[in-house]
Protein backbone atom coordinates (compact mmCIF):
# COMPACT_ATOMS: atom_id res chain seq x y z
CA UNK A 1 0.00 0.00 0.00
CA UNK A 2 2.84 2.34 0.69
CA UNK A 3 4.37 1.98 -2.68
CA UNK A 4 1.77 3.28 -4.95
CA UNK A 5 1.75 6.19 -2.28
CA UNK A 6 5.35 7.04 -2.73
CA UNK A 7 5.57 6.64 -6.59
CA UNK A 8 2.61 9.23 -7.02
CA UNK A 9 4.08 11.53 -4.70
CA UNK A 10 7.31 10.78 -7.07
CA UNK A 11 5.24 11.35 -9.96
CA UNK A 12 3.42 14.51 -9.11
CA UNK A 13 7.07 16.16 -8.02
CA UNK A 14 8.47 15.44 -11.62
CA UNK A 15 5.85 16.57 -13.70
CA UNK A 16 4.96 19.14 -11.83
CA UNK A 17 7.93 21.20 -10.97
CA UNK A 18 9.70 23.75 -13.19
CA UNK A 19 6.26 24.99 -14.33
CA UNK A 20 4.79 27.98 -13.66
CA UNK A 21 1.60 27.95 -11.77
CA UNK A 22 -1.46 29.19 -14.18
CA UNK A 23 -4.58 28.88 -12.03
CA UNK A 24 -3.67 31.81 -9.81
CA UNK A 25 -3.41 35.55 -10.62
CA UNK A 26 -0.67 36.90 -13.73
CA UNK A 27 0.66 40.16 -14.82
CA UNK A 28 1.37 39.81 -18.31
CA UNK A 29 2.34 42.49 -21.28
CA UNK A 30 5.51 42.71 -23.31
CA UNK A 31 9.16 44.31 -23.49
CA UNK A 32 10.42 46.43 -26.41
CA UNK A 33 13.11 48.98 -27.47
CA UNK A 34 12.72 51.74 -30.09
CA UNK A 35 16.33 51.35 -31.37
CA UNK A 36 16.92 49.46 -34.31
CA UNK A 37 19.55 47.12 -33.30
CA UNK A 38 19.72 42.97 -32.49
CA UNK A 39 20.06 41.97 -29.51
CA UNK A 40 23.01 39.25 -29.12
CA UNK A 41 21.71 35.67 -28.93
CA UNK A 42 22.97 34.88 -25.83
CA UNK A 43 20.60 37.86 -24.15
CA UNK A 44 17.97 37.45 -21.54
CA UNK A 45 14.85 39.49 -20.71
CA UNK A 46 14.08 40.14 -16.44
CA UNK A 47 10.86 41.19 -15.62
CA UNK A 48 10.17 42.18 -12.22
CA UNK A 49 6.87 42.77 -10.43
CA UNK A 50 7.78 44.90 -7.52
CA UNK A 51 5.88 45.93 -4.08
CA UNK A 52 7.20 49.66 -4.17
CA UNK A 53 4.42 51.13 -1.28
CA UNK A 54 6.68 52.40 1.47
CA UNK A 55 8.76 55.53 -0.54
CA UNK A 56 11.75 55.13 1.69
CA UNK A 57 12.56 51.53 1.72
CA UNK A 58 13.57 49.43 -0.89
CA UNK A 59 11.36 48.14 -3.51
CA UNK A 60 9.61 44.50 -2.54
CA UNK A 61 10.18 41.92 -5.45
CA UNK A 62 6.86 40.05 -5.59
CA UNK A 63 7.65 37.67 -8.91
CA UNK A 64 9.72 37.52 -11.76
CA UNK A 65 10.24 36.21 -14.97
CA UNK A 66 13.09 36.17 -16.93
CA UNK A 67 13.07 34.82 -20.65
CA UNK A 68 16.02 33.68 -23.04
CA UNK A 69 15.82 35.03 -26.21
CA UNK A 70 17.66 32.69 -27.84
CA UNK A 71 18.40 35.10 -30.62
CA UNK A 72 14.93 36.39 -31.17
CA UNK A 73 13.89 39.59 -30.99
CA UNK A 74 11.56 42.57 -29.48
CA UNK A 75 8.71 41.93 -28.26
CA UNK A 76 8.94 39.39 -25.71
CA UNK A 77 6.17 38.73 -23.78
CA UNK A 78 5.60 38.05 -20.13
CA UNK A 79 3.25 36.73 -17.63
CA UNK A 80 4.61 36.73 -14.03
CA UNK A 81 2.29 34.75 -11.49
CA UNK A 82 1.49 36.52 -8.23
CA UNK A 83 -0.01 35.75 -4.66
CA UNK A 84 -3.13 37.44 -4.24
CA UNK A 85 -3.02 37.74 -0.80
CA UNK A 86 0.33 39.74 -1.10
CA UNK A 87 -1.38 42.81 -2.43
CA UNK A 88 -2.68 45.48 -0.32
CA UNK A 89 -5.59 46.86 -2.57
CA UNK A 90 -3.58 50.43 -0.31
CA UNK A 91 -0.62 49.74 -1.69
CA UNK A 92 1.28 50.64 -4.90
CA UNK A 93 3.06 48.01 -7.22
CA UNK A 94 4.98 48.55 -10.29
CA UNK A 95 6.44 46.08 -12.85
CA UNK A 96 10.56 46.83 -13.77
CA UNK A 97 11.93 45.25 -17.11
CA UNK A 98 15.72 44.73 -18.34
CA UNK A 99 18.02 43.15 -21.00
CA UNK A 100 20.91 41.78 -20.21
CA UNK A 101 23.97 40.06 -21.67
CA UNK A 102 25.76 37.98 -18.52
CA UNK A 103 26.74 40.69 -16.31
CA UNK A 104 26.42 43.62 -18.82
CA UNK A 105 22.70 45.75 -18.59
CA UNK A 106 21.72 46.55 -22.49
CA UNK A 107 18.63 48.30 -21.69
CA UNK A 108 16.58 49.29 -18.53
CA UNK A 109 12.95 50.44 -17.83
CA UNK A 110 13.37 54.08 -16.95
CA UNK A 111 9.60 55.02 -15.83
CA UNK A 112 6.95 53.52 -13.56
CA UNK A 113 4.97 50.56 -15.27
CA UNK A 114 1.96 50.80 -11.94
CA UNK A 115 -0.35 47.41 -12.18
CA UNK A 116 -3.06 45.59 -10.00
CA UNK A 117 -3.95 48.84 -7.56
CA UNK A 118 -4.69 52.41 -7.88
CA UNK A 119 -6.87 52.32 -11.53
CA UNK A 120 -4.24 49.85 -12.97
CA UNK A 121 -4.83 46.25 -14.14
CA UNK A 122 -2.58 43.20 -14.11
CA UNK A 123 -2.43 44.24 -18.02
CA UNK A 124 -1.79 43.46 -20.64
CA UNK A 125 1.50 46.16 -19.96
CA UNK A 126 4.00 47.47 -22.89
CA UNK A 127 7.44 48.53 -21.37
CA UNK A 128 9.60 50.15 -23.51
CA UNK A 129 13.02 50.02 -21.93
CA UNK A 130 15.96 52.44 -22.92
CA UNK A 131 19.37 51.67 -23.74
CA UNK A 132 21.58 51.42 -20.85
CA UNK A 133 24.54 53.40 -22.83
CA UNK A 134 24.88 56.70 -24.28
CA UNK A 135 24.12 56.66 -28.20
CA UNK A 136 26.36 59.04 -30.26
Amino acid sequence: MRLPLVLLVLAVACCGGGSKPTDGPEVTGSVTYRQRIALPSNAEVIVTLLDVSRAAAQATELGREVIGTGGTQVPFAFSIPYAADAIDPRGRYALRAEIREGEHLLFTSTRAYPVLTQGAGAGPVEIVVESATPQP
